[in-house]
Formats: C-alpha cells, sequence, structure tokens
C-alpha cells in the first residue's frame, strides 16, 4: 500500500543555479526536490521561523521540518562526501 500523497508546496522561486558540483572528481550525485531547496532557503538563508516558512508554503509545521531535514541531510551528504547536488522535481506551485 503507498503511503499519503505529498500535498503541493508554494514555491515563492526556483533556484538560479540547479545543478553544483565540487571541484573534485565526483562521487554521486544528490538529488534536492524544489521543496526541500525552498524550505532551506526560507529557515537557513532568510531567517524565518518554521512556523513562518510553513505558512509561507502552505504546508503544516511537521512537513516543513521533514523537508528542511531531508534538504540538511542531503547537503551534508554532499559537502562530506564530495557529491554533485541537482536541484529538480517535486510537487510544487510558484507563487505569482
Amino acid at each position: 500500500m503507498p503511503g499519503r500523497r505529498r500535498c503541493r508546496r508554494w514555491v515563492e522561486m526556483l533556484p538560479s543555479a540547479s545543478v553544483f558540483i565540487p571541484n573534485i572528481p565526483y562521487n554521486g550525485v544528490v538529488f534536492l526536490r524544489i521543496e526541500e531547496f525552498e524550505a532551506f532557503r526560507l529557515v537557513d538563508y532568510l531567517g524565518l521561523t518554521q512556523h513562518e516558512a510553513a505558512a509561507q508554503m502552505g504546508i503544516s509545521q511537521k512537513a516543513l521540518w521533514n523537508d528542511l531535514k531531508n534538504a540538511h541531510f542531503k547537503i551534508a551528504d554532499a559537502i562530506i562526501n564530495g557529491k554533485a547536488i541537482r536541484i529538480e522535481g517535486g510537487n510544487y506551485a510558484l507563487i505569482r
């Protein structure tokens, strides 16, 4: 039985660069979803609280926390293990 379907997240902007490659031969690729990138951007870069970021994305704080936790793990994995990061995919809608 499949799990629950992920609800659509509101995203303010797409990243200007969607691929980051280390300056050494890299050991694979980490795929970061657009909504994980947006959660990371709102909380860690813009300094919004998780409550504010969740409201802006139109999701619960628990859903935002899960996206943020996944983003932190994937980014740390890429940095520590010399992997490329590719930002793509997910279930999102752009805020216009």
